[in-house]
């Protein structure tokens, strides 16, 4: 079995847009800013053997906010640049009751059906509460990356950093104390 860090989009891979203190996802790809020395990040969780996996909530398409087109141009264009295997995507809201949308695991459990992963040796970042429920839900380590947000705050992760740029360097250090390697 292979090991994956699963990576939020809005707000890990990409910057959110922040309105009051809570986060949003761009409009568009030209909104779309990645995230500061995202890319070094990622090529440092490659060569130590992970899969990279976006894993999304994209309520906003439900909402009749945003197209389902734009969301999956933004996604193509991370997959393109950047050394992401794929984006899985749940474009419901709460209302709707999938199985999909975080903090249920559904796309986590999807793609480690698809890319057979092991998710007891998998890591989940996210910048929301319902990121890091995803993944203790699904039985991956957490990271949840403190922007401060004016919202609810999530409990019982794995590791808490600042900057996404920090994502390799605590991932790379638990596997060497753990004694995991690729």
């Amino acid at each position: 079995m292979k090991r994956a860090v699963f990576l939020d989009r809005d707000g890990v891979i990409i910057e959110a847009v922040i309105h009051n203190g809570k986060p949003y996802p761009p409009a568009s790809v030209s909104d779309a800013r990645i995230t500061e020395g995202f890319y070094t990040v990622l090529q440092k969780i490659s060569a130590a053997g992970f899969i990279i996996i976006g894993i999304t909530n994209q309520p906003d398409v439900a909402r009749g906010l945003q197209s389902q087109k734009a969301v999956e141009e933004i996604n193509q264009y991370l997959v393109n640049v950047l050394p992401i295997e794929t984006i899985f995507v749940c474009f419901h809201d709460d209302k709707d009751a999938c199985s999909c949308r975080k903090p249920k695991p559904g796309l986590i459990y999807e793609a480690a059906a698809v890319f057979d992963i092991d998710l007891a040796n998998s890591y989940m970042v996210g910048d929301r509460w319902k990121d890091i429920e995803a993944g203790k839900n699904a039985g991956c380590k957490t990271v949840f990356v403190d922007y401060g947000y004016a919202e609810k705050q999530p409990k019982g992760y794995d590791f808490s950093i600042q900057k996404p740029a920090a994502i390799a360097d605590i991932i790379l250090a638990s596997e060497v104390e753990n004694g995991v390697s690729g």
